[in-house]
């Protein structure tokens, strides 16, 4: 689908439930703690890919609001973007993700009639974050049109929905996890098979085993963003070209996925921290910007400061980093980080995933 014009022809109003006529949604972002980059295709598609994910306490935010004037209203409040169009209106611009999901929405579940609506949005961090941030957006504002139009699609749907608005009508490059991370929440082993099948396995972690990952846990923003498209594309190039290095790469972030499902479930924390080392090391080998001289100057900083291993959350290049240290030594890495010009902070998971209500 091209991003044209809104032409096709607007319903009256709004259908509500119980009265209620505003509806939100909130995502939750995520880390990836092993096999990330295995979700792309061709590799998953050729091999099967695998990730470990965990989501934490941050959020995708979405409020879908009725309007009485006949138009539709787009707003990033955190990007200061806002669009508004009338039937035939001008084409969309800048906030693609929002016209994506409206119109998929419309046309699948609304015959093709446009409600007039307000959209405004918000996300608990920085485009280009690495904490799958697009397509935890992209989820929640899936699952509140589900909600106002009774779209009777399950969670699998609403994830494969998302993957769809992305990477087939916007094009955008990217995975597959982080669609299915945002619409279950939780620890999940996901594994991605060809043909487009996706099994998510909750991994059901001792409670004593997830108070000590969370306070094991470090997330640092090392303050720049990054376009995790060029990254992507390199990888999905050495894929399609049969790059041994990348390839290798890949197998090697895959089977630390299985490793590190293993070490958790086990509770063994120093285990998990020498697998995110290596896979580190073997996502640097799957494209160059992966790593810099900032991400590297960070790891240092860790490392001499208490850090048992660590890697960055997403494709690499910039965005979020995050460290596994004993929690006896937490505070001390948050601070070296942030005097070494990072933003650190703990983070705690959480175990639910994409959420709507009407209020």
């Amino acid at each position: 689908m091209g991003m044209g014009t809104l032409s096709m022809q607007l319903a009256p109003r709004i259908r509500t439930q119980n009265g209620f006529k505003k509806t939100r949604a909130r995502a939750p972002l995520r880390l990836g703690f092993a096999g990330g980059g295995t979700d792309l295709s061709p590799f998953c598609d050729d091999f099967g890919g695998a990730v470990l994910n965990a989501t934490i306490d941050r959020y995708a935010f979405a409020s879908i609001l009725p309007r009485d004037d006949g138009k539709v209203m787009f707003a990033a409040d955190d990007l200061g973007v806002v669009e508004t169009y009338e039937p035939g209106g001008a084409s969309h611009r800048e906030l693609l993700l929002h016209a994506g999901v409206y119109e998929r929405m419309m046309r699948e579940f609304n015959g093709g009639q446009l409600l007039p609506v307000t959209v405004k949005t918000t996300i608990d961090a920085p485009a280009g974050s690495g904490l799958g941030s697009s397509s935890a957006l992209v989820v929640a504002l899936v699952d509140g049109f589900r909600a106002i139009l009774d779209a009777p699609i399950s969670k699998y749907e609403v994830a494969q929905l998302a993957f769809s608005i992305e990477r087939e009508d916007l094009a955008l490059a990217g995975g597959r996890q982080d669609q299915y991370a945002a619409a279950f929440g939780g620890v999940n082993y996901i594994e991605f098979l060809p043909r487009n099948l996706v099994i998510v396995n909750p991994l059901r972690v001792a409670d004593a085993v997830i108070n000590e990952l969370e306070s094991s846990l470090v997330v640092c923003f090392s303050g720049r963003s990054r376009k995790s498209a060029d990254i992507i594309d390199q990888q999905t190039s050495g894929l399609r070209s049969h790059d041994s290095r990348t390839i290798d790469a890949m197998h090697k972030l895959k089977s630390d996925a299985f490793d590190m499902k293993r070490a958790l479930l086990q509770g063994d924390i120093d285990l998990m921290a020498e697998i995110l080392n290596s896979s580190w090391r073997s996502k640097k080998e799957t494209a160059k910007g992966v790593s810099t001289d900032l991400l590297n100057h960070f790891f240092d900083v860790a490392l001499a400061n208490g850090a048992l291993g660590g890697k960055v959350s997403g494709a690499g290049g910039g965005g979020f980093i995050f460290f596994l240290v004993h929690p006896e030594n937490r505070y001390r890495l948050i601070a070296a980080l942030n005097d070494a010009g990072g933003m650190a902070t703990p983070a705690k998971l959480t175990d639910r995933g994409c959420e709507t209500w009407l209020y």
